[in-house]
């Protein structure tokens, strides 16, 4: 998984949480900047002015947000995105600057330009639509939690700077706005129950243990106490007593508390009005908001019906391709014998956490070796391998991926959850390093931030179905460079590839067929050599983010579709490096205007 993705999504997540709204505050609308195209200014100067003014204006609006893409303007601020004040400000921020990008004539742009104006217009109708939708209803889940996210903020490994005495002092003021937001997320969920849109019972009984973790005894053991044991050699003893000072008492008297509180409301009122049913489908209007959600995760206007039929097909496919590997290396028994070998027998896993990580280094080092075969242009980052911290561990995923930072002082991070051994198999690790670190999300999430001559909100957003499609693609690419001449390697290639493919039956089943948890957990048992842990936590992330795991296999099928058409088009002429140019130099995009792109280059070529 793409934590890139995440961190940056959490990141406006968070910057749409925030303090109570005043019954009284006046709401200043948020006004685009008028468009006049004079002859002094072409049509494109006049796109970028407006496109930079919006950027501008979305991290006034969504604080944590920009300290995720580099901008410390706003480090002390935690945000506003719970209140009705907020929500209004992001319709007018969204429906003003779609008002304005329409009076500009499109086809006066370059052909770049072209793209990123349909970008633009493609996000803020998104957007609009979206907000039709209680999404603030439920504020958190258990696999995007505010609490943790603030934890790995203030870990000083992430986002947030702690390298002055003012980095200290925004954080604490940051804290503060965290603790109203906690506040605010009851007052939300409140209403949550009062509409019927509440969380599954299951997957409330996830976050109530997530959030008694930090319950610590005292300041010094809470995980925000972290910042304290990292301060500089530099501060003077006055400023370090300070701050030890202020941070102690910030923690035990006002953010231990309000966690306890927001631990106890989970555990004692919102538990008892969680819904008995799985999917979305149970919600009010649940079907066509989970519609809206496929669409807007995969970038398509694909029914989720059909959704689910690709699905399976691709699994029957992919379980064809892995009985074929089970007879290449003679095992006798049938294919449901043969997964049962490969998740239990102990020579397919390492016994110690740290071998897991070295076992990665040298996968790096030897597709790094491979890489400058395949493309042009390659990100100047680099990345180091980590094992997923101890807190988070047992609620992870098995790995994912974080940006490098975006003035270059800190690398991507490939992350490896260590905490169950079984459930990272030594035959799965070619294809999930590929995935998550190079040429997968590492190469494209780096290569977009590293971007110049592009608007910023191109440079920093994000599409789902193309980032994880990207990094499926990455998978298959990796038959190509040849990294799966041994079978068992080639068979985690296609353990991953099954993952996606049950995953658009699954989430689908879910959320739109009636689907149990049970059912759902059973059919992925039943189609996969997937530890049973590995599957439990896989189907209670599709509960609680729907639809977002339809994009990695839906993306990954768009941009093999396209590559079969370039290479039937141009024959001969076709070059593959730069085909990965012109998927990886203009950012993440929608799947149509990708599409739109390919085709142009394809004209050109010929």
């Amino acid at each position: 998984m793409n934590k890139a993705i995440v961190a940056l999504s959490i990141g406006m997540a968070l910057g749409m949480s925030g303090c109570s709204d005043n019954a009284n505050t006046k709401i200043k609308a948020v006004a685009a900047p008028q468009v006049e195209v004079s002859q002094e200014q072409t049509v494109e100067q006049a796109y970028l002015a407006l496109v930079e003014q919006y950027f501008k204006d979305l991290l006034a609006l969504e604080p944590v947000y920009a300290t995720f893409v580099g901008v410390n303007d706003y480090n002390d601020q935690f945000g506003d995105g719970l209140s009705d004040k907020y929500l209004k400000q992001r319709h007018d921020l969204n429906n003003n600057y779609l008002t304005q990008v329409k009076k500009l004539d499109r086809n006066a742009l370059s052909t770049n330009l072209k793209l990123s104006y349909d970008m633009f217009t493609y996000d803020r109708n998104v957007a609009l639509a979206d907000e039709t939708f209680p999404n603030h209803f439920i504020p958190m889940n258990q696999f995007y939690s505010t609490v943790i996210s603030m934890v790995q903020l203030g870990s000083g490994e992430s986002a947030q700077p702690f390298q002055t005495v003012e980095d200290y002092r925004n954080w604490q003021k940051r804290l503060q706005g965290f603790i109203l937001w906690m506040k605010q997320a009851q007052v939300r969920m409140d209403e949550g129950i009062e509409s019927k849109v509440v969380l599954p019972r299951v997957l409330v009984d996830r976050i109530i243990p997530q959030l008694t973790a930090q319950l610590v005894a005292s300041p010094e053991e809470s995980l925000f106490y972290t910042p304290i044991k990292l301060l500089p050699e530099s501060f003077s003893a006055a400023d370090k007593a300070a701050l030890t000072t202020e941070y102690t008492n910030l923690i035990s008297n006002e953010l231990l508390p309000q966690l306890t509180a927001l631990r106890d409301y989970f555990k004692n009122t919102y538990l008892a009005s969680a819904r008995a049913t799985d999917g979305w489908w149970g919600l009010p209007n649940g079907k066509v908001w989970y519609q809206h959600l496929a669409n807007s995760h995969t970038t398509t206007t694909m029914p989720v019906d059909e959704i689910h039929n690709i699905g399976l097909a691709e699994v029957a496919r992919i379980l064809s391709e892995m009985d074929k590997v089970r007879k290449q290396v003679g095992f006798e028994g049938d294919l449901t014998a043969f997964f049962d070998s490969l998740s239990s027998e102990p020579q397919y896993s390492f016994k110690e956490r740290q071998e897991l990580i070295d076992g990665y280094m040298v996968i790096k080092d030897k597709i790094n070796q491979e890489l400058p075969k395949y493309f042009n242009v390659m990100p100047k980052a680099d990345y180091i391998v980590k094992p997923v911290e101890r807190f988070r561990e047992q609620s992870a995923a098995g790995a994912s991926y974080e940006s490098p930072a975006v003035d270059g002082s800190r690398p991507g991070v490939f992350y490896v959850n260590t905490f169950n051994l079984k459930a990272q198999p030594k035959w799965g690790m070619t294809t999930l390093s590929l995935h998550e670190a190079a040429p997968g999300h590492h190469f494209q999430i780096a290569i977009k931030q590293e971007l110049t001559g592009v608007p910023e909100f191109q440079r920093f957003g994000n599409y789902t179905a193309f980032e994880e499609g990207w990094a499926l693609y990455a998978e298959y690419l990796g038959i190509e460079m040849g990294l799966f001449t041994d079978p068992y390697q080639y068979f985690g290639k296609l353990s991953d590839e099954m993952l996606r493919a049950m995953r658009l039956v699954v989430d689908t089943g879910l959320h739109a067929k009636g689907w149990t948890r049970e059912q759902a957990i059973q059919y992925m048992v039943d189609n996969s050599p997937l530890a049973k842990s590995d599957i439990i936590a896989e189907v209670e992330r599709y509960m609680a983010i729907p639809g977002q795991a339809l994009s990695y296999k839906v993306g990954q099928l768009k941009i093999l579709a396209l590559r079969a058409q370039a290479e039937k088009e141009l024959g001969s002429k076709f070059d593959l490096k730069a085909f990965h140019d012109q998927i990886l130099t203009t950012g993440s995009l929608p799947m149509e205007v990708m599409e739109l792109k390919v085709n142009d280059w394809i004209a050109s070529q010929k």
